[in-house]
């Protein structure tokens, strides 16, 4: 069960998807003065070094943000995709960085300030770095190491009450902060899925959740694999949202195929990783959609690792 850790995995290109979206999110929601509550179901250890154990075998930064921040070439954005249209781009011109990617490397230099990536903040970090004093952030985490070095990183920041720490499952026990006082809520869902059963406790947790607060923002990542709960939760993401009559956004980014090849000399089998990730989103800022159209064909020409690197956008509600 905590066989998973983020760690070997921060800053990869599902780390960049989803914490692109994560800020985009925030920024929007942070323009008004009402407090906003923040509830992280699935924390982490909440920052990582990438020139640390984990982080350097996997190597799997260097094909994520590592690389947004080497190519010093500046892609042009095609027109943006059409509605339910997976877009393969391979644009030649050149253009200034999208926005919400700009506005991504932005905050990671933030923890950086001489450059380059040693360090990488996972979601809580992000979050209470660009939340104002008067907000809260709720920070889930089971697994027994990283809940230690959650508590001592978040520790560091002595942000007194504003941010709460629970060795707690989140899936069961997150929506007790919902609605918040303010009534005004973003929810990030990461979990490992390292189990096919996290599927289905996503679903469960975001059926309660909306029961008990209906005008919250809720966001889900999940990794696109050839899994069919994987390709099962999206849909009924969309259904669930539909039936309440919520608006919803749903984002992919794939940089590689997801074959599993054989080396016909040495008859290894090579198995390609995590090929695409998804977000989908409840209630998403308006804002959203025209900025990840904007930046997922960037992010498609610039982490893309072969022809099957594509990315899709899709809205409703």
């Amino acid at each position: 069960m905590f066989s998973y850790r983020h760690a070997f995995h921060a800053g990869n290109h599902a780390d960049v998807l989803k914490h692109t979206v994560l800020i985009a999110t925030l920024d929007h929601l942070l323009e008004k003065e009402a407090a906003l509550t923040v509830v992280d179901t699935h924390a982490g250890a909440g920052l990582y070094r990438l020139d640390g154990d984990y982080a350097g075998t996997s190597g799997e930064a260097a094909d994520g943000v590592l690389r947004l921040l080497s190519d010093k070439k500046e892609p042009a954005a095609p027109a943006p995709a059409a509605k339910s249209a997976t877009k393969k781009v391979a644009a030649e011109t050149e253009a200034p960085l999208a926005d919400a990617i700009a506005r991504y490397l932005a905050v990671i230099g933030d923890f950086n300030p001489k450059g380059g990536a040693r360090v990488y903040p996972g979601s809580p970090f992000i979050v209470q770095h660009l939340l104002r004093d008067h907000d809260k952030l709720k920070l889930f985490e089971l697994h027994p190491t990283d809940a230690r070095t959650l508590d001592a990183n978040i520790a560091q920041l002595e942000a007194g009450r504003q941010i709460a720490v629970l060795r707690e499952d989140g899936f069961g026990s997150a929506t007790k902060f919902l609605p918040p006082p303010s009534r005004r809520a973003l929810v990030l869902m990461d979990p490992s899925y390292e189990m096919k059963t996290d599927y289905g406790r996503v679903l469960d947790f975001m059926a309660e959740a909306l029961k008990r607060f209906a005008t919250g923002t809720y966001a889900v990542w999940y990794p696109i694999i050839p899994r069919p709960e994987a390709h099962d939760l999206p849909r009924r993401l969309k259904t669930m949202a539909t039936k309440a009559g919520k608006s919803w956004l749903h984002a992919t980014l794939t940089v590689k195929s997801s074959k599993i090849t054989k080396d016909a000399a040495s008859g290894e089998t090579h198995r390609p990783g995590l090929p695409a990730s998804g977000m989908f989103l409840i209630n998403p800022p308006y804002t959203l959609k025209p900025l990840l159209a904007a930046a997922l064909p960037q992010l498609v020409q610039r982490l893309g690792q072969d022809r099957n690197a594509a990315f899709s956008l899709d809205s409703g509600g």
